[in-house]
C-alpha cells in the first residue's frame, strides 16, 4: 500500500514480517535513546532494515493533512532509519505533488473589494492586510488564525516565555487545515512597503516561533529537526522540491517552483521555522548562525544557505 499506515497493518498480520518490524522498532529506539549497540545486534539491526525491502512498507508514503500524520511518519523513519542525516539525499516520506485547493477565496475577495475604505483600513494598498481581512470572512481559517495567534502572543511583553512548542504545533495546524488558496496569500503577499511587510513578517509570528534572545547556533537547530519525525521528513521534502538546478537559465527546475513553495510553507511550525528577515525585502532565512562551529562551519553554511542563498526561493 502507498500508506504507510495501512503497509504497517498488512506487515502487523503477517507473523514473519511483524517480528521483522518490531526488530527493527527496537534498533530505532535504541538508536534515539544513543545506546550502544553490541557487534551481533548491529548485525541483526541492518538485516531487518534489508529483510523490510521486501514489503509493501518500503515504498509507503504519507499524505498531506491525513489524519494520524505524526504516526505515519514514525513509521517511515523507522523503515528508513539509517537515513538520518541532512547530508544524505534523503527520500521525501511525502507525495511529490502539489495539491490544489478548490475554496471560494475569489468570492470572499469580491466582498472585501465591496467595502468601504474605512472597514478595508488600508486594504486596498496593502495586499497582505486585504488577505487577512479575506481570511476572517472564512470561518475556518479566522478560526485556527485567532488559535495560533492566542498561543503565540502569550508572554509577549512580559518576562514570560511564550511555549514555543504549542505556538509551533499552532502555526502547523493552520497551514495545514487551512486550504491553500488562504494560507499562500498570507503568507506570501506582494509588498511594495515597510507596512505591509511588517504585517507578512508577523504572520509567524517572530517573537515566539522564530526568534530566540540570541542565535542559535544552525546545526543545533538542524539536530533538534532530526529527532522530530514531521520536521525530518518536511526537511527531506524541502531539499528535495527546493534543490537548485544549474542545467536551468534562473538555477531552478521549472516544474518544481509550486512544490518548493509548499515544502517552504512545510517547515514553518517546526524547529527549523524560517521567515521573512526584514519588512523590506522578501529574503528568509533561519534564525541561527555559524559562528563557533569549528571543523563542521562548510555543514553549517550548507544548512543556512538552503534558505538564505536558494535560488528556488
Amino acid at each position: 500500500s502507498s500508506d504507510c499506515v495501512v503497509a504497517e497493518q498488512l506487515c502487523l498480520s503477517d507473523s514473519t514480517c511483524n517480528a521483522t518490524y518490531r526488530t527493527l522498532e527496537n534498533c530505532v529506539l535504541a538508536k534515539t535513546h544513543l545506546l550502544s549497540l553490541d557487534h551481533g545486534s548491529r548485525v541483526r539491526c541492518l538485516n531487518a532494515e534489508l529483510d523490510l525491502g521486501n514489503s509493501s512498507l518500503l515504498h509507503c508514503k504519507c499524505r498531506r493533512r491525513m489524519k494520524r500524520q505524526e504516526h505515519c511518519l514514525r513509521i517511515f523513519w523507522t523503515v528508513h532509519s539509517s537515513m538520518t542525516d541532512a547530508e544524505n539525499n534523503c527520500e521525501s516520506p511525502l507525495p511529490s505533488t502539489v495539491e490544489h485547493w478548490e475554496t471560494d477565496y475569489n468570492k470572499l475577495a469580491a466582498l472585501v473589494s465591496g467595502k468601504n475604505c474605512s472597514q478595508l483600513a488600508g486594504g486596498a494598498t496593502n495586499p497582505c492586510l486585504r488577505a487577512t481581512h479575506v481570511c476572517n470572512l472564512s470561518k475556518k481559517c479566522i478560526r485556527l488564525r485567532t488559535d495560533y495567534a492566542s498561543i503565540c502572543t502569550k508572554g509577549a511583553g512580559s518576562e514570560d516565555v511564550c511555549d514555543r512548542r504549542k505556538c509551533h504545533k499552532g502555526l502547523r495546524n493552520f497551514f495545514e487545515k487551512v486550504p491553500e488558496d488562504f494560507t499562500k496569500r498570507i503568507l506570501f503577499c506582494p509588498c511594495q512597503d515597510e507596512f505591509c511587510g511588517e504585517r507578512r513578517r508577523k504572520t509567524i509570528v517572530p517573537d515566539c516561533s522564530f526568534q530566540y534572545n540570541t542565535k542559535p547556533n544552525c546545526l543545533w537547530l538542524l539536530d533538534s529537526c532530526l529527532e522530530d519525525h514531521i520536521c525530518k521528513s518536511r526537511l527531506a521534502d524541502f531539499q528535495q522540491n527546493c534543490q537548485p538546478v544549474d542545467m536551468s537559465p534562473d538555477g531552478c527546475s521549472l516544474h518544481n517552483r509550486a512544490a518548493c513553495l509548499q515544502a517552504y510553507m512545510g517547515m514553518i511550525g517546526t524547529p527549523m521555522t524560517p521567515n521573512y528577515v526584514s519588512n523590506s525585502s522578501v529574503e528568509v532565512s533561519l534564525w541561527c548562525t555559524c559562528e563557533n562551529s569549528g571543523n563542521q562551519k562548510e555543514k553549517c553554511d550548507q544548512i543556512l544557505g538552503m534558505f538564505e542563498s536558494n535560488k528556488c526561493l
